[in-house]
């Protein structure tokens, strides 16, 4: 059990004390429980349990509610709380939305115990008439089941490739070949999977049958299986799982048929050529690379997760395809929080980790005063950070921190902080954070006044998005990425698995405007910079190169473009007068 699923049963503790209406006092300590946890850098499994008060920071009695945890996979007062709340109401605190008092409410007043009877109740109008509800909540309630419903059977890239890669390796070792491959959505590195697909060669395909039937973990689906296919869903999750069963000679032709879309395969190839599409090419010749299938048909060698049918094809009989962007070519981080806002780390802690990581620069980019919720920034906190900044500078060097602030996007578009303020970051990344029901005529308008403001410097996760658990606002893509170009601001890939936000179907048009990406983990921990690996990933999908991606330049060059472009701002002169002396 690892610190995330040690922090998610503290607050699920939490918020079932709060639904059963429980005292406050206790509530908080559960909740301050999660918190100290969340702050801890060292996994708290491998810690002996009779050190963990002083190794955690924990009291006694939460410490060893922490070991019940970590031996039994519970603890009393959980399993407790569990026992008499009906599984349904359960997974009724997953709504986004609605919190433990109003689902309190649902239950005890309306006889709601699970989100199916809520949708029904929402549908007939029931909730809106309870007190503290009202239409808009019921209409809100009803979107994010909609929402909820959507995302079943669903999982994000991250889960997605953990559970295809450990089904893979167990898979080797028992069918005792090397010859088995993730396919599919997960191979194209798609932000959310569907269906977990496999390939592996075998000359025996009935006792592959039996073993992936006899797994864990593993649902099958006999009515969608077949001799040399078998179909079912991974238990937890819901999410889909196939495994195709081949010959060896037909390995490498499988993994290819099934690591590009329809569009991809059969895309009409230029007159003259073998076959018509690649689909009819694989069909007539058996292959032992997949280099050789794009070689055969005339084309580029074309990455998987580019197999997508959006025009890769063209590009490759052009042999146009770029050079696309790997991790080594990322110099430093940008976008990162510390302990100064909500960050588990000191700027410090942040700054030497990256550093050991073998990065060039740290981009520090706490929370602006307006995100009370984050522990914001006041304009004295600011000015006491960023002295701590010169004074790490001076002990890291060559190592560099650069004095960034992720600054709310207020509701009118205009940036949070006085221009006294915004004139002393290095650069500022610009995020919406507040107000998110917005349709696309105000949420765009609200994004380019703030990509206009001479003080932006990038924008932050566009959409403010977060998959499988909120729509992001709807804007005009189009109309802010053209803007970016115009004012020369770049737009971030917030890399954190949740986000994935530009979109990488956006990326090529941002790219063509001459719009720049940043690759930006929106780090809160110094675990969060691995994040950075699934932004690479999406920036491949939209064909980012190593040219066109701010991230890539060196901490001198970094410093240099900061610099040229606040020589190039003009604020008003009543802006002037520096709040800090």
């Amino acid at each position: 059990m690892d610190n995330r699923a040690l922090i998610r049963a503290f607050r699920l503790a939490a918020s079932l004390m709060e639904l059963h209406d429980e005292n406050p006092f206790k509530i908080r300590a559960y909740e301050g429980t999660a918190a100290t946890l969340e702050r801890l850098e060292l996994p708290v499994a491998d810690m002996d349990r009779t050190g963990l008060p002083d190794r955690t920071g924990l009291s006694k009695t939460a410490a060893a509610k922490v070991a019940e945890l970590l031996d039994t996979g519970t603890f009393e007062e959980l399993r407790k709380l569990l026992e008499i709340t009906p599984s349904g109401v359960v997974e009724m605190l997953n709504i986004k939305g609605i919190g433990p008092k109003k689902i309190r409410a649902l239950w005890r007043e309306l006889g709601i115990e699970s989100p199916e009877q809520l949708r029904d109740a929402a549908e007939r109008d029931e909730v809106s008439k309870l007190k503290g509800f009202g239409k808009k909540t019921q209409d809100a309630l009803l979107a994010a089941l909609e929402f909820n419903q959507e995302s079943q059977g669903k999982l994000l890239y991250p889960q997605a490739e953990t559970l295809a890669e450990d089904l893979a390796a167990r898979l080797r070792e028992a069918l005792r070949t090397e010859s088995v491959a993730v396919a599919g959505e997960v191979r194209r590195r798609l932000e959310i999977v569907e269906t977990i697909v496999l390939v592996a060669a075998t000359a025996q395909p009935r006792q592959a049958h039996a073993l992936l039937n006899a797994l864990e973990g593993l649902t099958p689906d006999p009515q969608r299986s077949g001799p040399f296919a078998w179909r079912g869903t991974a238990t937890a999750s819901g999410v889909k799982v196939e495994v195709h069963l081949v010959s060896k000679e037909n390995f490498v032709n499988q993994l290819f048929l099934l690591s590009a879309t329809e569009a991809h395969l059969t895309e009409a190839l230029t007159p003259g050529g073998r076959a018509g599409s690649l689909r009819q090419l694989v069909k007539q010749e058996k292959f032992y690379q997949e280099t050789a299938i794009y070689e055969k048909a005339g084309l580029q060698y074309v990455e998987p997760e580019l197999r997508e049918g959006l025009g890769e094809i063209a590009l490759a009989e052009a042999k146009k395809l770029p050079q696309l962007l790997t991790d080594e070519d990322l110099r430093g981080s940008l976008h990162n929080h510390s302990t100064y806002s909500d960050g588990s780390h000191t700027l410090r802690q942040m700054a030497e980790f990256l550093r050991d990581q073998g990065y060039e620069y740290l981009g520090i980019c706490d929370h602006s005063q307006a995100a009370h919720y984050a522990n914001g920034l006041s304009p004295e906190r600011v000015r006491q950070q960023q002295r701590e900044i010169d004074q790490l500078n001076q002990e890291l060097a060559p190592f560099r921190i650069f004095k960034g602030i992720e600054s709310d996007i207020l509701g009118d578009g205009s940036l949070d902080y006085t221009n006294a303020v915004l004139e002393s970051f290095d650069f500022i990344v610009a995020s919406v954070h507040s107000n998110l029901k917005m349709d696309e005529r105000k949420a765009t308008e609200r994004l380019l006044r703030a990509i206009a403001n001479p003080y932006t410097t990038m924008l932050g996760h566009p959409t403010g998005r977060l998959l499988l658990r909120r729509e992001g606002y709807p804007i005009n893509h189009k109309a802010i990425i053209d803007a970016c170009a115009q004012h020369g601001v770049i737009i971030e890939i917030n890399s954190n698995p949740w986000r994935l936000d530009l979109d990488w179907r956006w990326v090529r048009y941002a790219l063509d405007q001459g719009v720049k990406l940043s690759i930006n983990p929106d780090a809160h921990h110094t675990n969060g910079y691995a994040d950075m690996r699934y932004g690479v990933m999406m920036g491949r999908k939209g064909g980012l190169t190593k040219d066109m991606t701010f991230n890539a330049l060196s901490a001198d060059e970094m410093a240099a473009y900061f610099a040229a472009r606040k020589a190039n701002i003009k604020p008003p002169l009543e802006y002037k007068d520096s709040l800090f002396g």
